[in-house]
């Protein structure tokens, strides 16, 4: 059995193809969507997923969110006296995701469809499928995010031809595809996007806002409490907006009450160089797939975070119309990655079914180019693959040295659409030696192959040499060995992972420490009592004590959160 995983930024889920089509896969507390969060409790124990999004303003020194954008890079993430690279974290993410889809179809799991942006780079998908090789996955697939989003709008929409556009804005990235559907053949035409474009930014404009009305907040921007307190409040005001024109946010900390007056309008306002950034991607994958905004039949919104309307009224003010919303954003990604999964097992409901997919970057290398005068101009990029290239592709281009002393020629890959390379991506460097003589005589065949994963593989050859020379990433932090992921997969090992079955009561712990920071007084006091006779009976271990006391503090927290305006837990996805 495969199963299709939307990793995503904010939250993750897990699906599977049935007979009737892609079916989402409930979590160990019923719902669909697992936060993207990792903690560790006081006795080291592992959390993962709505458990340890309550506990970023509680803990935020012990949880961790957000770690998608790092994938690919050597940045270290603490949680309590560990750290953590992100693959690992998401590791920790997939493994819980792939006890969800065994528990749920009764057999072991070992083989994933899973999704990445379409905008990420090499070393970024990379470390995904390392990622999925942590938690014990084979990674079959790694699908585009707007491809897998079409995959399933192309399911629902099966019977007709068209042309559409899918706008993919999650928790921490955005990405466009432009897809031409046909004959059961499902053609991408063109992808663009930004990876460091999200929901959590429309929530970072709110917190702009707060510290510019409150000057003396500032010298609280560096405490991770405050902050954690900070982006809960906004996150619950940009959800306010999307409801109501006027909204109040009140921040209490440190015997100090902070307070921001905000109106949709000024909010709109506030975003427009965010709005920008949507607007430019969009433009240029219309122009690469040369179909023009009239061509297209449908606009397909995915992401959490397209649910805001000043995004809507910008994807509507485009195009001239209202997008189309008859998949959920949050799921349609993950329903895609099934619809994958299914065409993998080779199902023969999806054996009409035909994909294509592009290459999202322009792939070449560093190129010196001679001047009239004799002079020499270095650090040209010279494309050997173009972007939105249909894949797997394979291109060939010949170079030569630009002097007869030139004892090796050094090729440095680069991804992007910049004229210098220095204004694009490193991807790495390969080393071809030379014999000398005329340029003409020592001419190289490099070779590009990009393959369905958005991997590349660059070759060189030369006349002198049967073999090829082969690329070895040198230097790039964003890469691990198989050493190092069998190093780090016995480490994870040693992680005590809280039990699946004993997750819900721990979630509804975590958000009841944090209902309880939030209490003032007597009702403070009278919620402690409430949590301190649920984990009387948790320790008990006897479910018939646990049952009615879970019922208990259940009916609690939504008194209290009936009575009282609390922040909720941080969730930048929409």
């Amino acid at each position: 059995m495969i199963i299709g995983i939307d990793l995503g930024t904010t939250n993750s889920l897990v699906a599977v193809w049935e007979e009737n089509g892609p079916r989402l896969i409930p979590n160990s507390i019923g719902d669909v969507l697992t936060p993207s969060c990792v903690s560790i409790d006081a006795d080291g124990t592992v959390l993962v997923g709505k458990a340890a999004r309550e506990r970023l303003q509680t803990h935020p020194d012990r949880s961790a969110a957000l770690f998608k954008r790092y994938m690919g890079s050597d940045r270290i993430v603490r949680i309590g006296k560990k750290e953590f690279r992100a693959e690992e974290l998401s590791a920790l993410i997939l493994r819980a995701l792939k006890e969800d889809a065994e528990a749920y179809l009764g057999s072991p799991v070992t083989e994933a469809v899973i999704t990445v942006p379409a905008y990420f780079s090499e070393a970024q998908r990379k470390a995904t499928k390392a990622a999925g090789k942590l938690a014990g996955l084979h990674v079959e697939r790694l699908l585009n995010e707007p491809t897998a989003a079409a995959l399933a709008y192309g399911i629902h929409q099966r019977d007709s031809e068209s042309k559409f556009l899918v706008f993919d804005l999650g928790g921490g990235t955005f990405d466009v595809s432009v897809l031409d559907l046909f004959d059961g053949v499902m053609e991408v035409r063109a992808t663009t996007g930004d990876n460091f474009l999200g929901g959590e930014d429309f929530v970072g404009v709110i917190n702009d806002l707060f510290f510019a009305a409150n000057q003396s907040a500032l010298k609280f921007k560096k405490e991770a409490h405050f902050m954690q307190r900070l982006f809960a409040a906004s996150e619950l005001a940009k959800r306010q907006l999307s409801k109501e024109a006027n909204v109040s946010m009140d921040l209490h900390y440190d015997g100090q009450q902070y307070q921001l007056a905000l109106t949709e309008a000024d909010y709109e306002k506030a975003c427009a160089s965010l709005l920008v950034r949507l607007r430019d991607p969009v433009e240029r994958a219309l122009r690469d797939s040369n179909i023009h905004p009239s061509e297209l039949d449908s606009i397909v919104l995915a992401g959490g975070a397209t649910r805001m309307p000043i995004v809507k009224r910008m994807v509507s003010r485009m195009f001239g119309r209202f997008p189309s919303v008859d998949i959920n954003p949050d799921e349609v990604v993950a329903l895609g990655a099934a619809v994958q999964a299914g065409l993998k097992m080779k199902n023969v409901a999806l054996n009409e079914i035909v994909m294509t997919d592009v290459a999202p970057y322009s792939l070449g290398i560093e190129i010196s180019k001679q001047l009239s005068d004799d002079s020499v101009s270095h650090g040209h990029f010279d494309p050997i693959i173009e972007r939105n290239s249909v894949i797997p592709v394979s291109r060939v281009k010949n170079y030569c040295p630009i002097s007869e002393k030139q004892t090796h020629l050094m090729l440095n890959v680069y991804q992007g659409e910049s004229r210098m390379v220095r204004d694009n991506i490193k991807l790495g460097s390969l080393k071809v030696s030379l014999h000398g003589g005329a340029p003409e005589n020592n001419t190289v065949d490099v070779r590009f192959t990009y393959d369905v994963n958005g991997l590349l593989q660059v070759e060189a050859k030369t006349a002198q040499r049967s073999e090829p020379y082969t690329l070895v990433i040198e230097g790039n932090p964003g890469i691990l060995s198989d050493a190092d992921i069998t190093q780090r997969l016995a480490a994870l090992a040693d992680l005590k992972i809280h039990p699946r079955d004993r997750l819900e009561s721990r979630t509804l712990l975590a958000k009841s420490e944090r209902i309880y920071q939030q209490l003032l007084g007597d009702e403070r006091e009278w919620f402690s009592k409430q949590i301190f006779h649920f984990e009387q009976a948790l320790e008990s271990q006897d479910n018939k004590v646990i049952a009615p006391a879970k019922k208990n503090i259940e009916a609690a927290i939504d008194h209290i959160e009936q009575h009282n305006r609390l922040q909720p837990s941080p969730d930048p996805s929409w």
